[in-house]
């Protein structure tokens, strides 16, 4: 988030599947063999979930390091490598300036944290309940911080965890595993 940027949370759109399966196509003729998978993550990621208008897109790889084989071809297309970014489980690229809000996470195929964002999306795109539940502690904390992005984020990590622990739970019931890739 820029800034002095508002945090808007928005109605669901069924325009961000189409804008990720373009930018997915785009990547994944990209990035090769290199991308091990390619997925639509986040909000935007889960029909009729109200989100911030960002696309969010996972490439796993087999290692982070070197960075070269992913971030050079990432920069070539115009994305910043954000080097600065405190979490060291994943390599993150953001958007030029001007150009569609866009986050890319690069993260280590089979981790833990590669995992997660899966199993939360798949989990809350079957379960209306926590859906719903999530979307309006969202748009509340939207209201409460609106211009205060970490603080915003900060106060969604009680309910990450809640919605988590269930998914954990219905993984270990279903024997839940990622799916085939999005791109």
């Amino acid at each position: 988030m820029k800034k002095g940027e508002l945090i808007e949370i928005v109605d669901y759109s069924n325009a961000w599947p189409e804008e990720f399966s373009a930018l997915g196509q785009l990547l994944r003729s990209t990035l090769g063999a290199t991308a091990l998978r390619i997925d639509h993550i986040g909000s935007t990621s889960i029909p009729e979930l109200a989100a911030k208008p960002i696309i969010d897109v996972q490439v796993s790889v087999a290692s982070l390091e070197p960075v070269e084989p992913f971030g050079a071809p990432l920069e070539a297309l115009g994305y910043i490598w954000r080097r600065d970014n405190p979490d060291l489980t994943k390599r993150y690229f953001r958007e030029n300036l001007g150009e569609r809000r866009t986050h890319i996470h690069v993260r280590k195929l089979g981790s833990w944290h590669q995992q997660f964002p899966l199993l939360f999306r798949d989990y809350v795109r079957l379960h209306v309940e926590d859906r719903q539940k999530y979307e309006r502690i969202k748009r509340a904390l939207a209201k409460k911080f609106r211009a205060d992005r970490q603080a915003y984020t900060d106060a969604k990590k009680p309910i990450f965890w809640e919605i988590i622990a269930r998914a954990n739970d219905w993984a270990s019931a279903t024997g839940w595993e990622p799916g085939p890739p999005d791109a």
